[in-house]
């Protein structure tokens, strides 16, 4: 069975998006407004790159490891 990839997905906060990115698949940087909406758009994406690679061993499934921070301001 073929691994995982492995998805980063970072909160832009200037762009209001999450950014992701992966080093398993060549070419694969993508946004969106919402997690949820990244979710969507990732399988088509990665099936469209493996394709153009030519890979028919297909990934067992897509890890998306998310990552954002907020900075601390105090209470005035």
């Amino acid at each position: 069975m073929a691994r995982p990839i492995v998805i980063h997905a970072d909160w832009d906060p200037e762009a209001a998006v999450w950014v992701a990115t992966t080093n398993d698949l060549r070419g694969l940087v993508t946004e969106a407004d919402t997690i949820e909406a990244l979710r969507a758009k990732l399988p088509g994406m990665i099936l469209d790159l493996l394709e153009e690679y030519g890979v028919s061993d297909l990934p067992a499934s897509i890890e998306i490891i998310a990552r954002a921070s907020d900075r601390l301001v105090a209470a005035e």
